[in-house]
């Protein structure tokens, strides 16, 4: 492989969106930290390494099943419309098939690692199950989420919900409140941010009948979904301390709330006609999720 499809390659793995699991990941090992749990070092690697060879093979799929749709896009941005790394004169559309298959296939070798050393196999199990479902079935058929409106929702909760509870209960061997209190939030913000990240891809996926949720209920609801909930992750986060998520904790998530502010207002103008600057609205929807997560988690992981 030269030099050129290496960097082709690289660009279809989109590693910036590695560093979100590893992020969300960290939280819940963190969570673990602030209780007490002396880390296990060895399986905090393990699952890492598993979650990110499930998130690889994850946009492996998408790039190969969405090849025609991302294909079309005009308005692709580094978090939306495909890598751009598959086509004519770049790599051929079966590489990123077989990619998946590899990261696949390394994910279950260490699946065998994990059990075998977990302190609660079944419950480990329970959790590797439902991300690698959520994950595989995101883009393959015949489920295909990403088309059907429940994508979004699925991926929320894989993503904010269930990798950070595996992180924890890997450390732990089992669940605790903090848990929900921490990640429900997290959910609505990554709800919203996938909502931001559809509206470049809008004119694309409805031609190509991708039934994304942001297609489904049309652009105009869609916008006004993706401010409530940015908005209420901040009420839950709220709700959350009043039943008992410490405030050192949840206090320093709630600076990203002007960011929030400023991106709702930017919705609305869309809404009402003005211009939309993909980049700079996608930008900052992932400001906005990837630093209150990265608040939550560093706040843990200090005390």
């Amino acid at each position: 492989m030269n030099r050129k499809n290496l960097l082709l390659f690289f660009r279809l793995s989109r590693p910036h969106f590695l560093l979100g699991a590893a992020l969300l990941y960290s939280l819940g090992v963190g969570i673990a930290h602030y209780l007490g749990v002396v880390l296990d070092w060895g399986i905090f690697f393990l699952g890492l390494t598993w979650v990110l060879l499930v998130q690889l093979s994850t946009h492996y799929l998408n790039e190969y099943f969405d090849f025609f749709a991302d294909a079309e896009n005009y308005h692709r941005t580094p978090f939306s419309g495909g890598s751009g790394a598959l086509g004519k004169g770049k790599l051929r559309r079966e590489v990123a098939l077989r990619a998946a298959l590899i990261c696949l296939a390394l994910a279950a070798y260490f699946t065998v690692f994990l059990l075998r050393q977990a302190s609660n196999p079944p419950i480990i199990l329970a959790y590797l199950t439902l991300i690698f479902l959520g994950a595989f079935f995101y883009s393959t058929p015949p489920i295909r989420l990403a088309t059907s409106g429940y994508g979004e929702l699925t991926t929320a909760i894989v993503v904010s919900n269930l990798v950070p509870s595996l992180a924890f209960v890997l450390q732990n061997g089992e669940l605790h409140r903090l848990l929900a209190m921490t990640t429900f939030p997290l959910i609505l913000l990554h709800l919203a941010m996938m909502l931001a990240f559809e509206i470049p891809d809008y004119a694309a996926d409805l031609k190509h009948q991708k039934l994304t949720l942001m297609v489904r209920i049309g652009w105009e609801r869609g916008m006004l979904l993706h401010n409530i909930f940015l908005l209420s992750a901040y009420v839950l986060l709220g709700v959350g301390m009043l039943f008992g998520l410490p405030l050192p904790i949840a206090a320093p998530a709630f600076l990203t709330l002007p960011l929030g502010l400023i991106q709702i207002r930017r919705m609305r103008r869309i809404a009402e006609g003005a211009k939309p600057h993909y980049h700079a609205l996608t930008l900052l929807a992932v400001a906005i999720f990837g630093i209150t997560a990265y608040l939550l988690a560093f706040a843990f992981w200090v005390r």
